[in-house]
């Protein structure tokens, strides 16, 4: 059907899938099931390792001995390289948005506590990441290193294949515990994870329908996005498989405030998961997706127009994130 690229056994897989019993209570004939991808590995818990799985073994067959990669200055899978590179003896140079805090914490402190060599770039330059990438591959070239450039989140043809390995992963899980979702849920910020699970849907041949809620940017952007990565991913790799029938479903209305902003009402959500099921989202990616995946399920009870109708189970894929609510500890009320 088709073959697997190389791909280095970083995560700690397989990991759970669970029903959150008290929590779905609130709910009708439905529960709610967690992938517990934040389980992927302490230090680099998160859905980030199984993308760069694959991006760094590419770097690896390629002759790199140097990461560079970018995101924002609380970026998870900046975090997560920084680690991997110290993991695997890689020099990690990092490209983060903004202006340098003058207080490092949450994922900032391990970047620079695992060694990575951190550059900042102002918002407003921020468009031309790509450019210093470029210009950072120079210059370690000419110091006798070869640098491979990541995107952000790892989100492009190589790390599709994160989470298309993660719905194999799936498919086992269904089999094992007889469970048949009619959705399977995300949070999406740089597209790679939606890309996966719905190339990997495609792949596996899983029923369920995948609904990702943006925490940035819009819908268009992402249908734009993913289409783009899946076709270069189907070249790349010889895939037969018909991109253009692939459904790209974005639930919009719960980006808030913005990107790594939230408001009062996701804050709220994270509270009461936390004390009712002890499982603990993030402000900037599973807290929105999460209260907009329940806000979507709400509507349905009260026969309002959902983007989840018929919901009987639903799996939601957490991404991970803990080490971002450190610095986002004022939008808590306790």
């Amino acid at each position: 059907m088709f073959e697997w690229p190389p791909k280095l056994q970083l995560a700690q897989t397989p990991t759970p899938l669970t029903p959150l019993e008290r929590f779905s209570k609130q709910f009708d004939d439905l529960t709610i099931w967690v992938k517990h991808d934040e389980l992927t590995g302490m230090e680099v818990s998160g859905n980030k390792i199984r993308k760069l799985e694959f991006s760094i073994a590419q770097a690896l067959e390629d002759g790199c001995d140097t990461l560079i990669t970018c995101g924002g200055v609380q970026s998870n899978h900046c975090r997560a390289t920084a680690i991997l590179g110290a993991r695997l003896g890689l020099k990690v140079r990092l490209i983060l948005r903004g202006e340098k805090p003058d207080v490092a914490d949450g994922n900032l402190m391990l970047d620079y506590l695992a060694g990575a060599e951190i550059s900042y770039l102002p918002v407003k330059q921020w468009s031309t990441h790509p450019d210093v990438g470029a210009q950072l591959q120079k210059q370690y070239l000419a110091e006798g290193h070869k640098a491979c450039f990541i995107p952000v989140g790892a989100s492009d043809e190589i790390g599709i294949w994160g989470y298309i390995a993660a719905c194999a992963e799936l498919k086992q899980d269904f089999e094992n515990l007889g469970l048949e979702p009619d959705y399977i849920v995300v949070a999406t910020g740089s597209g790679g994870t939606q890309g996966g699970l719905i190339a990997g849907r495609a792949l596996m041949g899983l029923k369920a329908r995948i609904l990702a809620f943006n925490v940035c940017d819009d819908a268009g952007y992402f249908e734009r996005k993913i289409r783009g990565d899946l076709t270069l991913w189907r070249k790349r790799y010889g895939i037969e498989l018909d991109v253009r029938e692939l459904e790209i479903d974005t639930a919009e209305g719960y980006v808030g405030p913005g990107y790594a902003l939230a408001g009062p009402e996701v804050f709220a959500t994270i509270t009461e998961l936390a004390r009712c099921e002890a499982l603990f989202l993030d402000p900037v990616y599973t807290g929105k997706a999460f209260h907009g995946m329940v806000s979507e399920l709400q509507k349905a009870r009260q026969g309002q127009q959902t983007r989840m109708p018929g919901a009987k189970n639903v799996v939601f894929i957490h991404t991970g994130g803990l080490f971002g609510v450190f610095p986002q500890k004022k939008g808590f009320d306790f």
